[in-house]
């Protein structure tokens, strides 16, 4: 009896190990091709955002005023069609003869001669140009032009730019400002996010399980907040603690969490009526583990679709604030500042809207699939 006892016992067959919740959700995300694509298009964003102004070839605040509203180009500024006229403009003012001009990749060239012997001093015409630096006379063997010499090449070095995005209306690269802007706007909205979203999810999970007077005192807390204006409660934290930029994120999270609560108190109000929670509570489970184990994962779903979308709508109230003058102050810049700003100039210079209204439609669009993926995985009813 015992060996077939331990024959029996060894064809018993084993039992797969069970997965919990996140990694079943994990798995079923990977098998969104949308989901998958957007966040690997958010982690892009936000490395360019993180990474970008310190490899940027201009600082996001340095003023060119020469290149102006430049229109985006691939081509460096500035351009042979300019640099030309005003190379010959330079070398007309110290009236010699100025032959052919040739342009090259960081410099510009033409033989100049007088009836009389040229003058050292002429370069400071062209040195006096924005587009030209460090003029000098050279003789056609690539020497210093020797004393009381009638003829001579001028050199001068150009300091050739890219502006791949253009420049705004002060002459800031708006590629750079771009990569600022990603930086500042995604910090804001996903701190803010993150804040609504703990303080949200722990006080409507409390006040829907525990129901009664607590759930009825916590919910009118709730209401009295609600009934303060979200401007003037930024304008208090200013007064109060000065300009700031955390203060931003803060004032956000403490507005936006107020919907947070209320989904998850819903949300919670009906899941603490299910078999398995009231089971929970039969094996003596405590409270706080029931919440963690059982009622906040099962809320998840919602949830997260809800941050997906407060991430906008953060960066909206941000630039809100940045336009009244309590946000993001110059020379630092945000997607929604530059959107503002980009539709003051749009008849000017249309690239100032397009290309940061581009930016923060990808994050959107990435943000939204993202969400639509994260609900469908975190949901227990499709497992």
């Amino acid at each position: 009896m015992s060996e077939a006892s331990a024959n029996i016992a060894d064809a018993a067959p084993v039992q797969p190990a069970g997965r919990s919740l996140w990694q079943d959700a994990w798995r079923r995300l990977r098998r969104n091709r949308a989901a998958v694509a957007s966040a690997v298009a958010l982690l892009l964003v936000a490395l360019a955002g993180i990474v970008g102004p310190f490899v940027s070839p201009h600082p996001y605040d340095r003023v060119y005023p020469q290149y102006v509203r430049a229109p985006a180009s691939l081509e460096a500024y500035p351009k042979e069609e300019t640099i030309v006229p005003q190379f010959v403009s330079a070398l007309e003012r110290a009236r010699v003869t100025i032959g052919e001009v040739d342009v090259g990749a960081s410099t510009v060239r033409a033989p100049v001669s007088d009836d009389e012997p040229l003058d050292p001093r002429i370069v400071r015409y062209v040195d006096r140009s924005d587009l030209f630096d460090n003029a000098r006379l050279e003789d056609e063997s690539g020497e210093p032009m020797a004393e009381g010499a009638t003829s001579a090449v001028m050199i001068a070095d150009v300091h050739r730019v890219r502006f791949i995005f253009g420049t705004d209306a002060n002459g800031r690269d708006l590629l750079a400002r771009i990569l600022v802007g990603i930086r500042i706007s995604l910090a804001i909205g996903l701190l803010a996010s993150a804040m609504a979203l703990v303080v949200g999810v722990t006080w409507g999970a409390i006040a829907g399980y525990a129901g009664g007077r607590i759930d009825n005192l916590m919910m009118r807390i709730v209401d009295i907040l609600y009934s303060l204006p979200f401007i003037f409660f930024v304008i208090l934290l200013v007064v109060f603690f000065g300009r700031n930029f955390v203060l931003i994120f803060i004032a956000i999270g403490c507005t936006e969490w107020l919907d947070m609560a209320r989904i998850v108190r819903g949300q919670t109000l009906s899941l603490r009526r299910q078999e398995f929670v009231k089971a929970a509570e039969a094996l003596g489970v405590s409270n706080a583990g029931i919440l963690t184990r059982h009622i906040v994962p099962n809320t998840l779903g919602p949830v997260v679709v809800f941050v997906t979308l407060l991430v906008p709508k953060a960066i909206l109230l941000e630039s809100l604030l940045s336009f009244l003058g309590l946000g993001v102050q110059e020379p630092l810049t945000s997607l929604g500042l530059l959107i503002a700003e980009g539709a003051d100039n749009m008849r000017g210079g249309e690239w100032l809207l397009i290309y940061p209204a581009i930016t923060l439609t990808l994050i959107l669009f990435a943000l939204n699939f993202l969400g639509d993926g994260l609900r469908d995985a975190l949901d227990p009813k499709d497992r």
